[in-house]
């Protein structure tokens, strides 16, 4: 699938966006804050936790136990909101994306949840149920992840569009599989890394059945073909979304 005229349209977006900055104060605040709760119900949801966007909200805004809900399922909430303000500062100072800075990304989506394996590789092999994909063995996600990196700096080299790669980041980590837990969030986390720093506003994958579908079907096929074309459409078409929508919050 070609994203060209996609792209072109989110270079529109992302120029009206940048014309009206800077943005209040207030209001960027308001918006991340927003924004953020949505994205950690969705990718949270996409992993099976079932703590619905209200009550999301409740656990990080009033430190509210909800009835019925498992500890785990708070702690990938707490978890993850602190992982997206952990993100804001990386992108905020520039810092350059590095293994240690996606191992620092990965130890915060795993906190008090598995101490053991919070930002560290993982030393067995792995399957993904459901899928026909499986991941490298142990001994190669060293070599793997310093190869993903470097093609990272390849792309940034060539200036290819910010949102492809950030979906490069995505899709390339979990393909990679680092982790005996927690890839997805992480991989989430770090696409929005790169986006943010880049001046864009967070996506949010959605995690109703049918956009977990897609999202699972597209990499899928990136991960067993080498073809990350429908992975791309995805990405671009939910930023293009979500442009439209942050810009007509803002102008109100």
């Amino acid at each position: 699938m070609n994203t060209r005229p996609n792209l072109s349209q989110i270079d529109t977006l992302k120029t009206e966006l940048d014309a009206l900055r800077p943005l209040p104060e207030a209001t960027v605040r308001s918006l991340n804050e927003a924004m953020s709760i949505e994205y950690t119900y969705d990718s949270n949801r996409i992993e099976g936790n079932t703590l619905t966007l209200q009550e999301t909200a409740l656990v990080i805004n009033e430190g509210i136990t909800i009835s019925g809900k498992s500890l785990r399922e708070h702690l990938e909430v707490i978890n993850h909101i602190e992982a997206v303000e952990f993100i804001e500062e990386v992108a905020s100072q520039e810092l350059p994306i590095t293994e240690s800075v996606i191992r620092d990304i990965h130890a915060i989506v795993l906190n008090k949840i598995d101490k053991e394996n919070a930002g560290r590789y993982r030393t067995v092999p792995v399957f993904i149920s459901g899928s026909k994909y499986t991941p490298p063995q142990p001994y190669l996600i060293a070599p793997q992840m310093e190869a993903f990196l470097a093609e990272y700096g390849r792309m940034e080299a060539e200036k290819q569009h910010p949102v492809l790669i950030a979906a490069y980041l995505h899709d390339e980590l979990v393909r990679i599989h680092p982790f005996i837990d927690g890839n997805g969030r992480t991989s989430r986390l770090l696409m929005n890394l790169y986006l943010v720093r880049h001046g864009y506003p967070i996506v949010s994958l959605k995690g109703d059945n049918d956009s977990r579908v897609r999202y699972y079907n597209a990499l899928e096929k990136s991960h067993i073909t080498g073809d990350r074309s429908d992975f791309n459409t995805l990405i671009v078409s939910v930023m293009t979304d979500t442009l439209k929508h942050y810009l007509s919050i803002i102008r109100g």
